[in-house]
Parts: C-alpha cells; structure tokens; sequence
C-alpha cells in the first residue's frame, strides 16, 4: 500500500533531460531517507539498461538488481513536470521514483499502475496544484 505524505511530492518541477530527472527523484528519496546516495546512480544506470518510461506520460525511475541493498525502506516520490522532458523521444509529465524493500517494489508498482493506466488520472496528477490533491487521487484509486 503506498503512504504518501506531502514531502514525497515535488510540483512543478522542470528539467533539462531525462538523466537530471532521475537524478532529481534519486535525490528526493536520498533526502527522505529511503535509500542511501548511491542508489542515484544506479537509478540512472537502470534506465540506460531499459527505458523506464511506461506510456501515459509517466516513467518510473528505480533501481537496478544489484542495488536493492542501498534501499533502507520502501517509498515513492512523485515529481509533477507540467511542461515534460523527454524520455528517449517520449513525453514525461509524471515521475515516480521508487525504492522497495523485498518484494515491496512489485506492490508499489501496483498501485502505481492501477492510477496510472487511466491517461484522465494522469492528466489530473500533472494539473494538480497541491500535494493534497495528489494524494487524495492516488487514494481513491489505489483503495478501491
């Protein structure tokens, strides 16, 4: 079950390109303390491994195998980009970033994609104007 509270959620958020992007929610979870630092860079090398983009405007930067023992506990960060950055020629308005322990990540995913599959909830998390929204929309959704 995802727990999100206000300070997993940046708005507004603008970059340069995808790599800045995925360092900025390895950052975010670095900061929340749900990894250690050098999960940043294997977040990165993650996505050059497979893109981490999933469709309806959404990526979902993590870790690779090998860097699961840099994960102190599960969470997510979820980085509103309205204007997007560009995603291996795919537009990103969404990122979350993730860190589960175990097998958490899969229940994270989950839920993640249970929001996410709808375009119309994405679009409503891209235009959302507080943390509350977001977290009330992922709510709703996930406990249905």
């Amino acid at each position: 079950m995802i727990s999100l509270k206000k300070e997993d959620i940046a708005l507004n958020q603008q970059f340069f390109d995808k790599k800045t992007a995925i360092q900025a929610a390895g950052k975010q979870l670095t900061s929340l303390g749900y990894v250690a630092p050098e999960y940043i860079e294997k977040m990165v090398e993650r996505d050059q491994l497979t893109t981490t983009y999933i469709g309806n405007l959404v990526a979902i930067p993590h870790g690779t195998d090998e860097s699961k023992h840099l994960i102190k506990k599960s969470g997510i960060v979820i980085l509103q980009v309205p204007k997007g950055v560009d995603f291996d020629g795919n537009e990103v308005k969404l990122i979350i970033g993730i860190a589960g322990i175990d097998d958490e990540h899969l229940d994270l995913l989950s839920a993640i994609a249970l929001v996410c599959s709808d375009l119309e909830n994405v679009e409503k998390l891209v235009a959302a104007d507080s943390q509350e929204q977001i977290i009330e929309l992922f709510n709703e959704e996930v406990t249905v």
